[in-house]
């Protein structure tokens, strides 16, 4: 810990000895330092985090090196640091070490990388105390309200309570609490909020004989104290977290300064994870994402660089938060796309990230998924990674039965229907059971589609090639790319023909209206982001499923995320083939994965479940893996398609995508970067084409495709090539290193 001083430009002029200057990195889209002086009065080494002078503003930076001044700069042409910070931890090397690597690999710049490290600047402020307030020692002579009395009745006797708590409890307000302490009723007391998730406990419960033996298995990879990967493959509903947990007890144990990071992809889905977490340890763990407020970010931060905070459960940007000894690290379905972040700034893979974050900690990591990734799959069986397997669900459940309705020998009933007469029937008769159904379809909205049946107008978003999404709900119509919204016209804005607008396809609003037209009785529930738009509104969702106040599920790939509803035996799977268009590299991967996933929500505890899949591509190898259950033959024939094209993992892939308003610019600069590309034997590059989505908020999109062999060094070629020409302002490049999204 550094003592901070705060420095006046004109007195640290006087007070530079000239020796020493450190070279800053500052959180900016910059890819170099900026060297500052260090005043004689201040104490500071590498890592620390200051204050300088930037471009007219202030700004945080960390001194990044420290070399001595060998007069290359004047004197008067060099700043002092501005500011160090009281008792502030620092950015250690492993995670300098880790900021390096990750902007070297994304080609990002090493500032944009520092940024999401430093991405909580409230953790450098001066921290405001939290008042107690307890029983006072005086006696007083004086009448009193009801509620005053009424607190004094509550508070006990070397107890503290803050002013929210004690008003709570004595069913008044705030103010008459700071009231009664300024007329001495109450005394208080000044403190700081406790970092959180400082002593989790280990709770013993009991594991299956499968659950031991895989807990087992996790336990001696880590107890060899040294890098390395381990896969947890276990079916849905075979209680891998339970396993994890053994895991991360072991080390909670054996290291009382260990640190643990879990990652899980959709944070907010996440509240079963946190209150089985909370009766296993007996504390909650710290959470991060972006949705927690800038208090508790700031105790999650200080806590983690301090070593206080032992478990962090969080998104993906958590692995970016400054951990002092981080001895495990897990990874919750570790197939899952949204670990691909792809707005913003970086553009990196969490799990690919925390495997070399691990591996520069020499530390343990743990990939965990019922459907793993095809890459994963090919490190185990090449031996780079270990892997434990869960073969059988937990408790006796056995998996789902999984049935073809093959749609073109079965259309739906009528011309506006999409469920099929089959569907409809297992539905009826699961309702008939009072047992639970899910209906899921990966689309949101009412319908995908609205054109004129006059002059086939399609309605589009202005700013982007995408069509609007049609919402019943709200009558609006939806881009989902860039939130373009309008209500919805009553005659086409074309040939102004009225009631002419035709809704084409389902969403899952036009299909809860379906099954709301022959199962009036059933109670239905839509889980979709775009309706359930907070963390607190799909919480009370997922509980009024529990609560058995919902007959009939219908949802997104929000269902899909590790829920566990115990009536639900049936599930319906409408549009099974939707994924499996545009040429996607992992198309056939993402919609397996996916559908697995939303398979096993079935049956998980006694009654055995049952899966319908409505698809038009019944004999796609998609669908004859999920029918027949065996994912080891699909992926055996995808890992055969990537080796023959020589794609990732077997060669390399990355994407250059080029955007901008002055369309006729972006096609000539794109056809010069053509002209310059570089040509090797071991090298394609494809391109340039318009991205399938060409515009989104009113940019136009490029898209160069850079195939390499497993040796070239992709980065270096690309900056090689891109060093040849001059982009103009104009003009945005994004370098995408494993692309994962082709829109």
């Amino acid at each position: 810990m550094k003592n901070s001083t705060l420095v006046n430009f004109d007195e640290a002029q006087e007070n530079l000895s000239g020796d020493l200057l450190s070279s800053v990195l500052l959180p900016i889209p910059v890819d170099k330092t900026y060297n500052y002086i260090i005043p004689n009065n201040m104490n500071i080494s590498i890592g620390d985090t200051i204050e300088v002078n930037f471009a007219n503003r202030k700004s945080l930076g960390v001194i990044w090196d420290i070399n001595k001044n060998n007069g290359s700069i004047p004197q008067n042409k060099l700043k002092p640091i501005a500011k160090a910070f009281d008792n502030c931890p620092q950015i250690n090397k492993t995670t300098r070490d880790f900021i390096t690597w990750v902007a070297k690999y994304t080609m990002s710049p090493l500032g944009q990388v520092l940024k999401m490290s430093l991405s909580t600047p409230e953790a450098f402020a001066e921290e405001k105390p939290i008042i107690l307030y307890k029983k006072s020692s005086k006696n007083h002579d004086i009448k009193l309200s009801t509620s005053r009395k009424n607190v004094l009745k509550i508070i006990e006797d070397n107890k503290l309570y803050t002013a929210t708590e004690l008003a709570n409890k004595a069913g008044c307000g705030t103010a008459v609490i700071k009231a009664m302490a300024e007329k001495h009723l109450l005394e208080t007391e000044e403190t700081s909020a406790p970092a959180p998730c400082t002593n989790p406990e280990h709770q013993e419960i009991e594991l299956s004989n499968d659950q031991m033996q895989a807990a087992t298995g996790l336990i001696q990879q880590i107890n060899k104290q040294e890098h390395n990967v381990t896969l947890l493959d276990g079916v849905t509903g075979s209680g891998k977290t339970e396993v994890y947990f053994e895991a991360i007890s072991k080390v909670l144990a054996s290291d009382k300064d260990a640190q643990i990071l879990v990652l899980l992809p959709e944070i907010a889905l996440s509240q079963q994870f946190f209150d089985r977490f909370q009766t296993r340890f007996n504390e909650a763990p710290a959470v991060w994402h972006s949705a927690v407020s800038k208090t508790k970010k700031r105790k999650i931060w200080r806590g983690v660089a301090e070593g206080k905070t032992r478990v962090v459960v969080g998104a993906r940007s958590a692995l970016f938060l400054p951990f002092k000894n981080l001895k495990l690290t897990i990874i919750d379905e570790e197939h899952d796309p949204s670990y691909k972040q792809e707005d913003g700034g970086a553009i990196y893979h969490a799990r690919d990230m925390a495997i070399v974050r691990a591996k520069i900690e020499n530390a343990p990591i743990i990939l965990v998924s019922a459907t793993p990734a095809l890459e994963t799959i090919v490190n185990v069986r090449q031996g780079k990674y270990k892997s434990v397997i869960l073969a059988g669900r937990y408790g006796g459940a056995s998996m789902p039965d999984t049935h073809m309705i093959n749609m073109r020998e079965t259309p739906p009933p009528t011309r506006l229907s999409f469920l099929s007469s089959k569907l409809r029937q297992v539905l009826t008769e699961t309702l008939e059971a009072e047992e639970q159904s899910l209906l899921f379809l990966n689309r949101r909205g009412y319908a995908p589609l609205t054109l004129c049946r006059t002059c086939g107008h399609r309605l589009e978003c202005p700013s982007c090639t995408a069509w609007l999404v049609n919402h019943r709900s709200s009558n609006r119509l939806q881009c989902h790319h860039c939130g373009y919204g309008m209500i919805m016209p009553k005659k086409c804005p074309e040939c102004e023909a009225e009631d002419s607008l035709a809704l084409c396809g389902p969403g899952v609003e036009r299909l809860e209206e379906e099954v709301q037209s022959f199962l009036p009785e059933a109670r239905t529930l839509i889980l979709s982001s775009d309706i359930l738009t907070s963390e607190t509104a799909l919480n009370l969702a997922l509980q009024k499923i529990h609560d058995r106040e919902v007959d009939i599920i219908i949802g997104t790939q929000l269902v899909a995320k590790g829920h566990h509803f115990p009536l639900l035996t049936c599930v319906g799977i409408v549009d099974a083939d939707l994924g499996l268009g545009g040429g996607d590299l992992r198309a056939t991967e993402r919609t397996y994965q996916l559908l697995h996933q939303v398979s096993g929500r079935a049956g998980r505890e006694e009654k055995q479940g049952n899966v319908y899949l409505q698809s038009y591509m019944h004999d796609h190898p998609v669908m004859e893996a999920l029918l027949a259950g065996d994912s080891d033959e699909f992926m055996d024939i995808e890992i055969e398609g990537r080796k023959q094209s020589n794609m990732p993992p077997f060669g390399k892939l990355a994407g250059l995508i080029l955007s901008s308003k002055n369309e006729r610019l972006l096609n000539d600069f794109c056809s010069h970067l053509a002209r310059t590309a570089p040509r090797y034997e071991q090298t394609t590059i494809l391109g340039p084409a318009p991205a399938p989505m060409a515009i989104i908020r009113d940019q136009h999109r490029r898209r160069f495709l850079i195939k390499t062999e497993k040796s070239i060094n992709i980065q270096k070629l690309i900056s090689k090539w891109l060093s040849l020409s001059k982009c103009p302002s104009q003009i945005r490049i994004k370098i995408d290193i494993d692309p994962y999204n082709f829109l």
